[in-house]
Order: structure tokens, then C-alpha cells, then sequence
């Protein structure tokens, strides 16, 4: 009987270990797993991307007439806390769980790099300013075009990639440009259609299938 019990004992801390193990590798490789729990929500949210692809009204896109990047002011300090938009977006993006940064750091999403350099990182928008001016927001007045190009009320809205591929996206829509880690198009798509949703944008026929596309395995 004690050589069963110790035999007992024994399987019992192995499978624990695989448990502990098997959560920890998990969070490692969940790009959404964050100390409050947010990644089941954006996995939530996600799961809902395709339904709300079709609540988009599908229009021809607007041209650029009259459009100035300067018309959408930016990186304000909005509450006045010493902290500009870009400054907010890093700080709520920051990450103590990447390997290789133990201080911390932050994760580029739409290319998996990693770094603990905010120096290296643009705050891109998700939708483009200029693409929202030709979606509608050129009849915008210019306080709403500010607080477009300062959304922090949505964590979808502003996130921090590489200069790299923010600039190789620049204005362009999904139907031109997607991230090149194929691991991220559930959450841009996702994070595009409730962009334009939150702010009444209208979208082509091509940006939409094209999103149909990337939101087709979530």
C-alpha cells in the first residue's frame, strides 16, 4: 500500500506540473492575455467581427479634396495631466509578460515585434485620418475631428506598432494593406468595423470583402 500511495503521489505532482506548465505556455503565446483579463474580452469581441461587418453602410469612397493631416489635431494632452495621447497609448500598451524584456516593454502587434524602446514605436490609427476623410469625415466639424485622432475611449482605435509598418500602411484600407503577422487580422479587422461603426464611416464594396476575408477564420 505505500508503494502505491508514493506511486499516487507522484502522478499527482506530475500532473500538476503539465497544468502549470500548459497555462504558462498559453500565456506566453496569447498576444491578448493581459493582467486584467482582457484577452477573453477582445476574443469576445472578436467573435462578434463578422455580424458586425455587415452593420457597415457600404458607400464609394470620397475623394481627398480639401484634406489636410493637420485638420485631424493630434497627440493632445486632453485631461491635462502632463500626458498627450501618444504618451496614454503607451503607457495602457506597456507589457511586463513579453520574453526577453523583464522591465517591460511592448509588443508590436501587426509584425510580433517586441521592444523596450518606445523610441521605435508610431501610434498608428487604425483607421487612417485620411481614410476617415474619405469615409465621411470631411463633414466633420474640427472638434470631432480631434477627438477621432485622439480616441482613447476605445483601446481599438490607437494602437502602438513599429514605424516600420505603420508607415508601409499608411492611408490605406484593408482591401490595400493588411498586418503581415496573419495572427493579428482577427483584431485589426475587428478593431476596423467598430472603428467606423463607433463613428459612423462608411466603407467600399472592396474594404469590405476584403475584411470578410481576414475575419473569416475568427
Amino acid at each position: 500500500m505505500g508503494h502505491v500511495r508514493t506511486v499516487g503521489r507522484v502522478l499527482a505532482r506530475v500532473v500538476g506540473a503539465l497544468v502549470v506548465l500548459g497555462v504558462a505556455a498559453w500565456w506566453l503565446l496569447d498576444p491578448g492575455a493581459g493582467d486584467d483579463g482582457s484577452g477573453s474580452a477582445a476574443d469576445a469581441d472578436t467573435a462578434d467581427a463578422p455580424a458586425d461587418l455587415d452593420r457597415l453602410v457600404v458607400a464609394p469612397e470620397g475623394g481627398e479634396e480639401g484634406y489636410d493631416r493637420e485638420l485631424f489635431e493630434h497627440w493632445v494632452d486632453a485631461d491635462g495631466d502632463g500626458c498627450d495621447t501618444r504618451c496614454e497609448v503607451l503607457e495602457e500598451e506597456r507589457r511586463t509578460d513579453l520574453a526577453g524584456l523583464p522591465d517591460g516593454g511592448w509588443l508590436s502587434l501587426y509584425d510580433g515585434y517586441t521592444t523596450d524602446d518606445p523610441g521605435e514605436l508610431d501610434i498608428d490609427h487604425v483607421v487612417p485620418l485620411a481614410e476617415a476623410w474619405r469615409s465621411g469625415a470631411s463633414d466633420w466639424d474640427a472638434e470631432r475631428r480631434e477627438a477621432f485622432a485622439n480616441d482613447l475611449d476605445d483601446p481599438r482605435a490607437l494602437v502602438a506598432v513599429t514605424a516600420a509598418t505603420n508607415r508601409a500602411k499608411g492611408d490605406r484600407d484593408p482591401a490595400e494593406w493588411q498586418p503581415p503577422a496573419r495572427g493579428a487580422w482577427c483584431w485589426y479587422g475587428e478593431a476596423w468595423v467598430a472603428t467606423k461603426l463607433r463613428w459612423g464611416l462608411t466603407a467600399d464594396q472592396a474594404e469590405v470583402d476584403a475584411l470578410r476575408n481576414m475575419l473569416a477564420g475568427c
